[in-house]
């Protein structure tokens, strides 16, 4: 009886129990379910920095190459393509008349010899042909002065005589008619008399025709023969003198460049290949490499005279001015104080592999200093502008997003982000013309708060979607 009294109580305490626990697991289940929907992460930042106003120096940092301001390019003199049998070493310093370079000069020595045996050829027909100038120019005047004078004396005399013996013949015909008239001699003789006169009358006509025909005619006829070889002469004498001429300077040329094979040292001082020059994309100077006339072989720099070129990209290039202070470091020197001395008004040629960026030569003349060297690096702060009291964020607090500038500002209501208007500041700052104020704290870790609550420019712009999205849900 007692037994069962207590296994009456025992089940009902057991049902109890096992709801008990059901209900509290329930519930803290529940609560967890909740807890882990409600609860947001916690986000720690370590470091901030304080809004402020500073002195900031605006400057432009690039890499820039040592060269020279005046170069002494030793440039080929020799024509067409010459083969390098020997160059002097990059960097090399030599004294005045050292070898420093030589051209393979076997093909000049062909020409050499060929070209003396033409010079020589053609000077023999030009010495020909000037004789046989001379040797006309003297027939000219033999025939003027001496055969035409003697053959016109000569036929005057004889043209003389015959007018005095036809004036004879008249008389002996006279004399000889008369004779007849008184029976001394015959009509026969008279007759012959006559005869004579009539032959020596024709022999004057013919004489005077003759004389009238050297006169007019033949001296013309003759004039022209002579001096039509002359001029012949003279153009065959003037043809060849000048192919000897011609050939004479091609071998004289010829001569004169294979002096130029041989390149020696115009001073003492450094010796550099054009392609360690800044800029320089001349081929490489190097034994068994092929150059050509006017073609840089070597530059000799002056190392009293030295400056810097850098390339400055587009974007920069119109902050740059000449006149602009420079600091200068060079690698084992303390920095340099400079100034810009010159800035290209034309883009520099593209390079390969540079892509679109069109970069400006920009020249900074250095002072006077000792053991510098051409092609050596040289670090470039170009000093743009100085402000005294600008409002500055550190560029680690921001971030661009969709080509605007944010930040996240700590405020007594947690961490808001703003959106900024800036402009270029140096290195690590930027400054600031609106969204933060003197004193404010910004978050220097800024990537860990992307979802940080919008100032109320950003909000006014999302009210508007979230409540369509409402008033969709309604509908």
């Amino acid at each position: 009886m007692a037994g069962s009294n207590k296994s009456r109580f025992v089940k009902p305490l057991l049902f109890l129990l096992v709801i008990g626990g059901l209900g509290f697991g329930i519930y803290q289940g529940v609560g967890l379910a909740l807890n882990s929907q409600s609860a947001v992460p916690e986000r720690k930042h370590s470091l901030t920095h304080i809004v402020q106003r500073r002195p900031l120096t605006l400057s432009l940092k690039d890499q820039g190459t040592l060269e020279s301001t005046e170069n002494n390019e030793i440039i080929c003199q020799v024509r067409g393509a010459n083969i390098i049998t020997s160059v002097v070493g990059n960097g090399t310093y030599v004294k005045k008349g050292d070898v420093l370079l030589t051209l393979d000069s076997l093909f000049i020595d062909e020409q050499i010899s060929e070209r003396s045996k033409y010079a020589h050829w053609s000077r023999s027909g030009a010495e020909h042909w000037r004789t046989t100038v001379k040797s006309r120019e003297l027939a000219v005047a033999e025939y003027l002065e001496g055969r035409y004078v003697t053959e016109l004396l000569q036929k005057e005399l004889e043209l003389i005589v015959k007018e005095s013996d036809l004036l004879a013949f008249n008389e002996f015909l006279t004399f000889n008619v008369r004779q007849f008239e008184k029976g001394y001699v015959s009509a026969d003789e008279v007759d012959l008399w006559r005869r004579r006169i009539d032959i020596h009358k024709v022999d004057l006509d013919v004489m005077s025709n003759d004389l009238s025909i050297l006169k007019e005619h033949t001296k013309k006829s003759e004039m022209a023969r002579l001096e039509g070889e002359l001029k012949v002469a003279k153009a065959q004498f003037e043809a060849s003198d000048e192919r000897a001429e011609a050939d004479a300077s091609r071998r004289d040329r010829a001569l004169e460049e294979k002096e130029f094979c041989t390149v020696l040292a115009p001073r003492d001082g450094l010796v550099i290949h054009p392609r360690a020059a800044s800029w320089k994309w001349a081929p490489d100077i190097v034994e068994g490499g092929t150059v050509y006339k006017e073609q840089v072989l070597l530059l000799m720099p002056n190392l009293a005279k030295m400056q810097v070129k850098l390339g400055v990209v587009e974007a920069m290039i119109k902050n740059i001015n000449v006149g602009m202070g420079v600091i200068v470091t060079l690698p084992g020197r303390t920095p340099i104080e400079a100034e810009v001395s010159e800035v290209a008004d034309i883009a520099r040629p593209p390079i390969i592999g540079s892509g679109d960026v069109v970069r400006y030569d920009v020249i900074v003349a250095l002072p006077t200093l000792k053991n510098l060297k051409p092609g050596t690096s040289a670090k470039i702060e170009i000093m743009i502008n100085h402000v005294d009291e600008v409002l500055t964020v550190p560029l680690a607090a921001t971030i661009e997003i969709e080509d605007n500038i944010y930040c996240w500002v700590e405020t007594a209501m947690g961490v808001e982000q703003r959106l900024l208007k800036t402009k270029p500041g140096d290195d690590v700052s930027l400054i600031v013309e609106s969204g933060v104020r003197l004193g404010e704290k910004v978050i220097m870790n800024p990537l860990i708060y992307t979802e940080a609550p919008k100032v109320e420019s950003e909000i006014e712009e999302k009210e508007p979607s979230e409540t369509s999205v409402l008033g969709m849900a309604g509908a």
